[in-house]
């Protein structure tokens, strides 16, 4: 592995780089992102893909990838052209992708800014609001959990946020009605740090799930695109809304193990199946 740091004008990006380049087989690199996930997340996944050059980085402001813009806000546009200067210092043309949760909502983006950067893109589960019905509903349930955190910190905005993305169905005003988890039923502390700049249950990341996807250019995109599910999400928010966009796209999702974090090991304590997935990973790039 090799580490690398590429200067931006109003970002310093952190990226690895696993295997030779040019790739010893010539097929295309392997590109992993995530979000606010960084390079770390992808770690069982690389170490079962010896045979493939894979890439994966830090977005920017996670990690090492330190912004100097002066912004905190989390935007899938902004995000999309990082991962193209990524590519384009790869200098190997268009790369295999492997993109999920808020990095799905960043790949897509590139697709539509970039769509000769992607050969293929398996997009798992893009947390993206506007493909669904109750997107009204889902968005008040994350208004309610950001402030859980603003106001009680990290454990109680991450129970509320747990609590909304494992809610099966539609968000409905039976489960706006209820008060907020106790951080304690999901065996999460209740301290407060004073710290308020979570990614993940800060303001700073709502430009994800309200990313509005340009749905024909997608469609006319040269990328093949695959949307992709955990078998254990299908039902819940994650879920549903791969499932509404690969139905927008004109697909199936293509089914995948485990759930949301379904590629990780367990070094985070949210163990999916990694073995199992990157043999689904596998079939479906060679699919190609």
């Amino acid at each position: 592995m090799t580490q690398y740091t590429l200067d931006l004008p109003d970002v310093d990006l952190g990226y690895d780089v696993h295997g030779p380049l040019p790739t010893a087989d010539g097929r295309p690199p392997l590109v992993m992102i995530g979000q606010p996930m960084d390079a770390s997340g992808f770690q069982a996944q690389v170490a079962l893909f010896p045979d493939r050059t894979v890439v994966t980085y830090d977005p920017r402001g996670l990690g090492r990838s330190v912004r100097t813009d002066g912004e905190v806000v989390n935007d899938p546009a902004t995000q999309a052209e990082d991962v193209h200067a990524v590519i384009d210092a790869l200098g190997a043309g268009p790369v295999d992708m492997l993109a999920s949760s808020g990095g799905a909502v960043t790949a897509l983006a590139l697709v539509t800014a970039h769509p000769y950067d992607v050969s293929t893109l398996v997009a798992h589960e893009p947390p993206i609001d506007g493909v669904l019905p109750d997107a009204e509903a889902v968005h008040r349930a994350r208004i309610a959990y950001t402030r859980a955190y603003q106001e009680r910190g990290r454990g109680a905005g991450m129970a509320a946020f747990v609590a909304m993305t494992s809610w099966e169905g539609e968000v409905t005003q039976e489960f706006l009605a209820r008060p907020l988890p106790d951080p304690a039923a999901f065996g999460m502390p209740a301290d407060d740090d004073g710290t308020r700049d979570d990614p993940l249950l800060s303001e700073r990341s709502w430009a994800v799930p309200l990313y509005v996807p340009d749905l024909d250019a997608l469609r006319a995109s040269p990328t093949r695109i695959v949307m992709a599910v955990g078998e254990e999400s299908v039902k819940v928010y994650t879920g549903r809304t791969a499932l509404a966009l690969a139905e927008r796209l004109g697909q199936e999702a293509t089914v995948f193990p485990s759930h949301h974090g379904g590629f990780m090991g367990g070094e985070f304590g949210y163990a999916g199946q990694p073995e199992a997935f990157a043999a689904r990973l596998r079939e479906v790039l060679d699919a190609g």
